[in-house]
């Protein structure tokens, strides 16, 4: 037996797929701890749950509730603790329902849009970051690559993936990545 065959007995085989959604997961949590710093070093006190409620209603204002919750598939106690910090903080605002008395409609407040703003800022600089260095086909590629990853999860359920636009995403260039950026 050669030295080769004799180091190799006692290896694992690699598993690469899960070394993927490692390396995937290590790449968020560093974009995530990021794009928070800001908040945690400055004035606001933001969490990336109430982060991602901002741009939803961001981009849906007039939303109610009961859409936040289909959207996120948080319950409702969730949404309604967040968003409760979220009227304290005055970040939003809820109006009336002509529609249904017993309902509200969110929009976010002055305050609210600039803090979304911020983060949207975040976004796009840190997503600049992360791919420096990529020539522009070398991006599309790793689009088209993560696309595959999650249409393939997303068939596991073999229904309608209520997250199609990511969650808390804003910027166009981030909705083509799986899960958003925000």
């Amino acid at each position: 037996m050669n030295n080769t065959q004799v180091d190799n007995v006692n290896k694992k085989p690699r598993a690469l797929p899960e070394e993927i959604f490692e390396a995937i997961h290590a790449v968020m949590h560093l974009f995530r701890t990021e794009q928070y710093r800001s908040f945690r070093d400055g004035p606001y006190e933001l969490t990336h749950m109430e982060g991602r409620t901002l741009a939803f209603i961001a981009r849906h204002p007039g939303a109610t509730p009961k859409d936040l919750m289909e959207h996120s598939g948080r319950d409702k106690g969730q949404l309604t603790r967040l968003l409760k910090t979220l009227k304290e903080q005055k970040l939003v605002v809820e109006q009336a329902n002509p529609s249904d008395k017993r309902s509200v409609r969110l929009s976010l407040s002055d305050k609210g849009a600039a803090i979304h703003k911020h983060l949207q800022n975040q976004v796009k600089r840190l997503a600049n970051v992360a791919v420096k260095g990529f020539s522009t086909a070398e991006q599309e590629t790793l689009d088209i690559w993560l696309r595959k990853v999650k249409t393939n999860l997303e068939r596991l359920n073999d229904k309608p993936n209520r997250s199609a636009e990511p969650f808390g995403c804003e910027d166009p260039a981030a909705k083509r990545m799986p899960g958003g950026f925000t």
